[in-house]
């Protein structure tokens, strides 16, 4: 059978919806060999014709393929714990399917949103749906480790956002992105404020007994070895930037810049009453947070960095992330590791 698997290429797949555009990033390996990668985006938010034949002139090759989405759904979290008794202080896990990890903290999401994904990409099938917050722990794998700082992923709408201490996953958040006028309050949504999200590990879809279709689908593995895969060198991480926050042209935020700022205002509030509900809640172990990584996959201004150090006194560093990209990691992790 090893035999066999190496006359075949690999082919990696990985989908990241964002708004009304998904982003297609397919990598081929060859006896475990990064060879080549292609990146295509698609105006739409579900799967169309054009996007099922840019995957399949790359998989109909080859009988080892791998498609991994990006989780986008609203109805996602964890919780601190993996005590069912425990559970419900932090959510109501009758309609969602859950499952431990590390031993130390629980992931779910509800059954409706599994199977609506597993239904719209049921013409090309999903091997992976990877969390945002496993792109966030291990896009920030050489941080999380240390002393305890708030580390958030950006994306079109969606704020992911989670406390870690030495690797242990103290407090999360997902928090969505209204769209609201510069003169308006802003303010997390209240649909969300109780959702706890966790950084940890993608789903493992052949775990949900309510979607039968699911039952082709992946278990997936721990994310902590791919430290020791040393030939995925395309996923080098930028370094971190901390007084020279990346900067638009003057020209081009000439148009549009104050959409640009509101946007990242609205960020800078949500996450700042997201760390508040971490001081206040009572299930938590509030400590000082002084430090904020961003994974920035939605390309900020410097406003939202003065706004966390002017009025939280916080540092920032930020790494600008591409998504796709990192899902594919993930992905490659549980393959070939």
């Amino acid at each position: 059978m090893k035999f066999l698997e190496s006359l075949y290429i690999k082919v990696f797949v990985s989908i990241v919806v964002e708004k009304e555009v998904s982003d297609v990033y397919i990598s081929l390996y060859s006896k475990n060999k990064l060879t080549d990668r292609y990146e295509e985006s698609f105006d739409t938010d579900t799967l169309d014709e054009k996007m099922i034949s840019f995957i399949r002139s790359y998989t109909k090759e080859t009988p080892y393929f791998y498609i991994s989405i990006l989780d986008y759904s609203k109805n996602q979290g964890a919780i601190p714990t993996c005590s069912k008794k425990i559970m419900t202080r932090y959510h109501d896990m009758s309609e969602s399917e859950h499952k431990c990890q590390s031993k130390q903290w629980t992931l779910f999401t509800s059954k409706t949103d599994l199977y609506d994904i597993q239904r719209k990409y049921q013409n090309i099938g999903i091997d992976f749906l990877f969390s945002p917050f496993s792109v966030l722990a291990n896009f920030f794998k050489d941080k999380i480790d240390g002393q305890i700082g708030v580390f958030v992923l950006l994306q079109g709408e969606l704020i992911s956002l989670s406390v870690f201490e030495n690797s242990e996953l103290i407090y999360a958040q997902q928090l969505i992105l209204t769209t609201i006028e510069a003169s308006e309050e802003f303010e997390t949504v209240d649909e969300n404020e109780d959702l706890i999200i966790e950084e940890n590990d993608g789903i493992d879809l052949d775990s949900v007994e309510a979607v039968d279709e699911m039952e082709s689908l992946d278990d997936f593995g721990d994310i902590e070895d791919l430290d020791e895969l040393d030939d995925i060198d395309e996923f080098d991480k930028s370094e971190d930037v901390e007084e020279e926050f990346y900067h638009e042209p003057e020209e081009k935020l000439e148009e549009g810049s104050q959409e640009t700022f509101n946007e990242d205002y609205q960020r800078f509030t949500h996450i700042q009453n997201s760390i508040q509900k971490f001081y206040k809640d009572s299930n938590y172990d509030s400590k000082f947070l002084e430090n904020i990584y961003i994974a920035d996959g939605v390309g900020v201004t410097s406003e939202l960095k003065r706004y966390f150090e002017e009025e939280l006194f916080m540092n920032v560093y930020v790494r600008q992330v591409m998504l796709s990209a990192e899902v594919t990691e993930l992905a490659v992790s549980e393959v070939l590791s």
